[in-house]
């Protein structure tokens, strides 16, 4: 009968150590993977609503351009590709300052 008991009580307390190793292992994922691409994020929305024309960026698809004019009412950037050629990119696919990305 007593070593019913003795089980039943480990069992319980395999439980409780399992729930604190998950909090632990979400605890660890949030401040390696969630945290840093949330500041990320940021930065990047940041650098979307300081665009000005002039400014040399990086498009999502990998296009290097010149900004020639922000429209905020429709949240679209005009994008100077070549010259001569301009292209409309919706300013939420605008992601990197090229002139950073040449320095580094």
């Amino acid at each position: 009968m007593n070593i019913i008991v003795l089980a039943a009580q480990q069992a319980q307390g395999g439980g409780m150590g399992m729930i604190i190793m998950m909090v632990a292992l979400f605890a660890i994922m949030y401040f390696f993977m969630i945290r840093p691409q949330q500041k990320k994020q940021k930065e990047i929305r940041k650098f979307q609503n300081a665009l000005k024309e002039g400014d040399k960026i990086i498009t999502n698809g990998g296009i290097y351009g010149t900004v020639r004019r922000v429209d905020l009412a429709a949240n679209i950037v005009e994008v100077e590709i070549a010259r001569g050629t301009v292209i409309s990119v919706d300013k939420n696919y605008v992601f990197a300052d090229a002139s950073a990305q040449a320095q580094k």
